[in-house]
Protein backbone atom coordinates (compact mmCIF):
# COMPACT_ATOMS: atom_id res chain seq x y z
CA UNK A 1 0.00 0.00 0.00
CA UNK A 2 1.00 3.63 -0.50
CA UNK A 3 1.01 5.06 3.02
CA UNK A 4 2.00 8.30 4.67
CA UNK A 5 3.27 8.46 8.26
CA UNK A 6 2.96 11.74 10.14
CA UNK A 7 5.00 11.85 13.34
CA UNK A 8 8.46 10.31 13.73
CA UNK A 9 8.99 10.15 17.45
CA UNK A 10 10.37 7.00 19.06
CA UNK A 11 7.17 5.10 18.26
CA UNK A 12 6.53 6.53 14.79
CA UNK A 13 10.03 5.67 13.57
CA UNK A 14 9.64 2.02 14.53
CA UNK A 15 6.20 1.82 12.95
CA UNK A 16 7.48 3.34 9.70
CA UNK A 17 10.33 0.83 9.59
CA UNK A 18 7.91 -2.05 10.15
CA UNK A 19 5.80 -0.85 7.23
CA UNK A 20 8.86 -0.67 4.98
CA UNK A 21 9.90 -4.21 5.94
CA UNK A 22 6.43 -5.43 4.97
CA UNK A 23 6.85 -3.97 1.49
CA UNK A 24 4.67 -0.89 1.75
CA UNK A 25 5.61 2.39 0.03
CA UNK A 26 6.10 4.82 2.91
CA UNK A 27 6.17 8.63 2.80
CA UNK A 28 7.02 10.36 6.08
CA UNK A 29 6.66 13.85 7.48
CA UNK A 30 7.79 15.31 10.78
CA UNK A 31 7.87 18.90 11.98
CA UNK A 32 11.61 18.43 12.48
CA UNK A 33 12.83 16.73 9.27
CA UNK A 34 15.99 15.38 10.91
CA UNK A 35 13.77 12.90 12.78
CA UNK A 36 13.82 10.86 9.55
CA UNK A 37 17.61 10.51 9.59
CA UNK A 38 18.62 6.87 9.44
CA UNK A 39 15.22 5.63 8.27
CA UNK A 40 15.91 3.43 5.25
CA UNK A 41 13.35 2.88 2.52
CA UNK A 42 11.12 5.87 3.27
CA UNK A 43 10.51 9.03 1.27
CA UNK A 44 10.70 12.23 3.33
CA UNK A 45 8.15 14.77 2.08
CA UNK A 46 8.29 18.50 2.87
CA UNK A 47 4.68 19.01 3.95
CA UNK A 48 2.15 17.16 6.05
CA UNK A 49 -0.33 17.38 3.17
CA UNK A 50 1.96 15.24 1.00
CA UNK A 51 1.99 12.56 3.69
CA UNK A 52 -1.78 12.84 4.22
CA UNK A 53 -2.48 11.16 0.88
CA UNK A 54 -2.31 7.82 -0.90
CA UNK A 55 -4.06 4.63 0.17
CA UNK A 56 -3.76 5.52 3.86
CA UNK A 57 -2.29 8.05 6.26
CA UNK A 58 -1.08 7.23 9.77
CA UNK A 59 -0.72 9.82 12.50
CA UNK A 60 1.45 9.13 15.55
CA UNK A 61 1.76 12.46 17.33
CA UNK A 62 2.47 13.24 20.97
CA UNK A 63 -0.79 14.75 22.18
CA UNK A 64 -4.11 16.42 21.37
CA UNK A 65 -2.51 19.76 20.58
CA UNK A 66 -0.06 18.29 18.07
CA UNK A 67 -2.72 16.23 16.29
CA UNK A 68 -5.19 19.13 16.19
CA UNK A 69 -2.50 21.46 14.87
CA UNK A 70 -1.60 19.18 11.98
CA UNK A 71 -4.94 17.68 10.97
CA UNK A 72 -7.55 20.29 11.90
CA UNK A 73 -5.77 23.63 11.99
CA UNK A 74 -3.48 22.52 9.17
CA UNK A 75 -6.53 22.07 6.94
CA UNK A 76 -5.52 18.62 5.72
CA UNK A 77 -9.13 17.46 5.40
CA UNK A 78 -9.81 20.40 3.09
CA UNK A 79 -6.90 19.72 0.76
CA UNK A 80 -7.29 18.39 -2.75
CA UNK A 81 -5.34 15.19 -2.15
CA UNK A 82 -6.57 13.15 0.78
CA UNK A 83 -5.92 9.57 1.85
CA UNK A 84 -8.15 6.57 1.31
CA UNK A 85 -8.32 6.29 5.11
CA UNK A 86 -6.80 7.82 8.21
CA UNK A 87 -5.40 5.60 10.97
CA UNK A 88 -5.12 7.74 14.10
CA UNK A 89 -2.66 5.88 16.33
CA UNK A 90 -1.81 8.57 18.87
CA UNK A 91 -2.89 8.44 22.50
CA UNK A 92 -5.44 11.26 22.57
CA UNK A 93 -8.48 12.33 24.53
CA UNK A 94 -11.84 10.66 24.04
CA UNK A 95 -13.32 14.08 23.30
CA UNK A 96 -10.88 14.78 20.47
CA UNK A 97 -11.42 11.29 19.06
CA UNK A 98 -15.16 12.00 18.89
CA UNK A 99 -14.53 15.35 17.26
CA UNK A 100 -12.17 13.87 14.69
CA UNK A 101 -14.66 11.14 13.77
CA UNK A 102 -17.30 13.81 13.09
CA UNK A 103 -14.93 16.02 11.09
CA UNK A 104 -13.72 13.12 8.97
CA UNK A 105 -17.31 12.03 8.38
CA UNK A 106 -18.20 15.45 7.00
CA UNK A 107 -15.06 15.45 4.85
CA UNK A 108 -15.73 11.95 3.50
CA UNK A 109 -12.43 10.51 4.73
CA UNK A 110 -12.75 7.13 6.52
CA UNK A 111 -11.40 7.43 10.07
CA UNK A 112 -10.12 4.61 12.27
CA UNK A 113 -8.79 4.95 15.82
CA UNK A 114 -5.91 2.55 16.39
CA UNK A 115 -3.86 3.43 19.50
CA UNK A 116 -1.17 0.97 20.50
CA UNK A 117 0.33 -0.78 23.50
CA UNK A 118 4.08 -1.29 23.38
CA UNK A 119 7.35 0.54 23.80
CA UNK A 120 9.67 1.76 21.00
CA UNK A 121 11.55 -1.55 20.74
CA UNK A 122 8.23 -3.35 20.29
CA UNK A 123 7.24 -0.87 17.56
CA UNK A 124 10.59 -1.45 15.89
CA UNK A 125 9.91 -5.20 15.79
CA UNK A 126 6.37 -4.85 14.44
CA UNK A 127 4.97 -6.50 17.56
CA UNK A 128 2.60 -3.88 18.95
CA UNK A 129 -0.83 -4.68 20.33
CA UNK A 130 -3.17 -2.43 18.38
CA UNK A 131 -6.58 -1.40 19.72
CA UNK A 132 -8.87 -0.56 16.81
CA UNK A 133 -12.37 0.82 16.42
CA UNK A 134 -14.30 2.09 13.41
CA UNK A 135 -16.12 0.80 10.37
CA UNK A 136 -15.35 -2.91 10.00
CA UNK A 137 -14.94 -2.71 6.23
CA UNK A 138 -12.43 0.13 6.53
CA UNK A 139 -10.50 -1.79 9.18
CA UNK A 140 -10.20 -4.69 6.76
CA UNK A 141 -8.79 -2.35 4.11
CA UNK A 142 -6.21 -1.23 6.67
CA UNK A 143 -5.46 -4.80 7.76
CA UNK A 144 -2.13 -5.11 5.84
CA UNK A 145 -0.84 -2.02 7.67
CA UNK A 146 -2.08 -3.19 11.05
CA UNK A 147 -0.54 -6.61 10.52
CA UNK A 148 2.79 -5.04 9.55
CA UNK A 149 2.96 -2.95 12.73
CA UNK A 150 1.37 -5.26 15.27
CA UNK A 151 1.43 -8.76 16.68
CA UNK A 152 -2.33 -8.60 17.22
CA UNK A 153 -5.20 -6.24 16.50
CA UNK A 154 -7.93 -5.97 19.13
CA UNK A 155 -11.30 -4.71 17.79
CA UNK A 156 -13.60 -2.64 20.01
CA UNK A 157 -16.59 -1.78 17.88
CA UNK A 158 -17.57 0.75 15.27
CA UNK A 159 -17.27 3.99 17.26
CA UNK A 160 -13.63 5.12 17.00
CA UNK A 161 -13.48 6.82 20.41
CA UNK A 162 -13.96 3.47 22.16
CA UNK A 163 -10.42 2.47 21.17
CA UNK A 164 -9.10 5.63 22.79
CA UNK A 165 -11.04 4.88 25.98
CA UNK A 166 -9.48 1.40 26.06
CA UNK A 167 -6.01 2.87 25.60
CA UNK A 168 -6.48 5.33 28.46
CA UNK A 169 -7.84 2.59 30.72
CA UNK A 170 -4.80 0.47 29.94
CA UNK A 171 -2.35 3.29 30.64
CA UNK A 172 -4.12 4.02 33.92
CA UNK A 173 -3.55 0.40 34.98
CA UNK A 174 0.09 0.57 33.85
CA UNK A 175 0.82 3.69 35.91
CA UNK A 176 -1.04 2.15 38.87
CA UNK A 177 1.24 -0.91 38.67
CA UNK A 178 4.35 1.26 38.79
CA UNK A 179 2.99 3.22 41.74
CA UNK A 180 2.24 -0.04 43.58
CA UNK A 181 5.76 -1.32 42.99
CA UNK A 182 7.32 1.95 44.10
CA UNK A 183 5.33 2.01 47.34
CA UNK A 184 5.95 -1.69 48.03
CA UNK A 185 9.70 -1.32 47.45
CA UNK A 186 9.87 1.70 49.78
CA UNK A 187 7.88 -0.21 52.41
CA UNK A 188 10.23 -3.19 52.19
CA UNK A 189 13.29 -0.93 52.42
CA UNK A 190 11.85 0.55 55.61
CA UNK A 191 11.98 -2.91 57.16
CA UNK A 192 15.50 -3.68 56.04
CA UNK A 193 14.54 -5.67 52.93
CA UNK A 194 16.18 -4.66 49.65
CA UNK A 195 13.49 -3.33 47.33
CA UNK A 196 15.23 -4.99 44.40
CA UNK A 197 14.96 -8.38 46.09
CA UNK A 198 11.27 -7.87 46.78
CA UNK A 199 10.59 -6.91 43.18
CA UNK A 200 12.62 -9.84 41.88
CA UNK A 201 10.45 -12.22 43.92
CA UNK A 202 7.08 -10.68 43.10
CA UNK A 203 7.63 -9.99 39.41
CA UNK A 204 8.67 -13.61 38.88
CA UNK A 205 5.78 -15.11 40.86
CA UNK A 206 2.54 -13.30 41.72
CA UNK A 207 3.05 -10.53 39.16
CA UNK A 208 4.95 -12.26 36.35
CA UNK A 209 3.58 -10.11 33.53
CA UNK A 210 5.38 -7.85 31.03
CA UNK A 211 4.49 -4.57 32.76
CA UNK A 212 5.55 -5.71 36.23
CA UNK A 213 8.65 -7.54 35.01
CA UNK A 214 9.84 -4.75 32.70
CA UNK A 215 9.16 -1.77 34.93
CA UNK A 216 10.05 -3.74 38.06
CA UNK A 217 13.50 -4.45 36.64
CA UNK A 218 13.98 -0.75 35.86
CA UNK A 219 12.96 0.25 39.38
CA UNK A 220 15.19 -2.40 40.94
CA UNK A 221 18.18 -1.23 38.90
CA UNK A 222 17.40 2.48 39.23
CA UNK A 223 17.45 2.61 35.43
CA UNK A 224 15.30 5.52 34.25
CA UNK A 225 17.14 6.72 31.14
CA UNK A 226 16.80 6.67 28.22
CA UNK A 227 13.01 6.76 28.46
CA UNK A 228 10.95 4.19 26.62
CA UNK A 229 7.70 5.79 27.72
CA UNK A 230 8.33 9.22 29.19
CA UNK A 231 6.98 10.12 32.62
CA UNK A 232 5.58 13.41 31.32
CA UNK A 233 3.53 11.48 28.77
CA UNK A 234 2.19 9.30 31.58
CA UNK A 235 1.03 12.45 33.36
CA UNK A 236 -0.71 13.56 30.16
CA UNK A 237 -2.51 10.24 29.81
CA UNK A 238 -3.72 10.15 33.42
CA UNK A 239 -5.07 13.66 32.92
CA UNK A 240 -6.93 12.49 29.82
CA UNK A 241 -8.38 9.53 31.72
CA UNK A 242 -9.63 11.80 34.49
CA UNK A 243 -11.25 14.16 31.99
CA UNK A 244 -12.93 11.30 30.15
CA UNK A 245 -14.14 9.74 33.39
CA UNK A 246 -15.76 13.02 34.45
CA UNK A 247 -17.60 13.19 31.14
CA UNK A 248 -19.44 9.95 31.92
CA UNK A 249 -19.72 10.36 35.69
CA UNK A 250 -17.29 7.58 36.61
CA UNK A 251 -15.20 8.32 39.73
CA UNK A 252 -11.50 7.38 39.46
CA UNK A 253 -10.10 8.39 42.85
CA UNK A 254 -6.81 6.52 42.47
CA UNK A 255 -6.22 8.24 39.12
CA UNK A 256 -6.20 11.48 41.08
CA UNK A 257 -3.49 10.10 43.37
CA UNK A 258 -1.46 9.02 40.34
CA UNK A 259 -1.80 12.47 38.74
CA UNK A 260 -0.55 14.17 41.91
CA UNK A 261 2.40 11.78 42.26
CA UNK A 262 3.34 12.24 38.61
CA UNK A 263 3.19 15.99 39.13
CA UNK A 264 5.48 15.51 42.14
CA UNK A 265 7.95 13.64 39.94
CA UNK A 266 7.87 16.31 37.25
CA UNK A 267 8.36 19.09 39.82
CA UNK A 268 11.48 17.28 41.05
CA UNK A 269 12.98 17.18 37.55
CA UNK A 270 12.02 13.65 36.53
CA UNK A 271 9.57 14.50 33.74
CA UNK A 272 11.94 13.50 30.94
CA UNK A 273 12.86 10.18 32.54
CA UNK A 274 11.18 6.85 31.94
CA UNK A 275 7.78 6.32 33.54
CA UNK A 276 9.43 3.90 35.98
CA UNK A 277 10.89 6.99 37.69
CA UNK A 278 7.49 7.42 39.34
CA UNK A 279 8.90 5.01 41.95
CA UNK A 280 11.32 7.74 43.02
CA UNK A 281 8.43 9.65 44.57
CA UNK A 282 7.76 6.91 47.15
CA UNK A 283 11.49 6.48 47.78
CA UNK A 284 11.96 10.20 48.31
CA UNK A 285 8.98 10.53 50.65
CA UNK A 286 10.27 7.64 52.75
CA UNK A 287 13.63 9.39 53.15
CA UNK A 288 15.51 6.84 51.05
Amino acid sequence: MDVGVIGLGRMGRGMAQSLVRAGHRVRVWNRTPSAADGLDGVTLVPTAAEAFAGDAAITMLSDDAALRSVIVEGGLLDSGTRPGLHLSMSTISVALAQELAAIHGRAGVPYIAAPVFGRPDVAQNGALNIVVAGDAAVIEVARPLLDAMGAKTWPFGTEPHRANAVKLAGNFMLVAAIEAMGEAAAFAEGHGVAGADLLDLLTNTLFASPVYKGYGASIAAGRYEPPGFGLRLGLKDIGLALSASAEVGVPMPFAGVLRDNLLDAVSHGDGDKDLAALALVSARRSGR
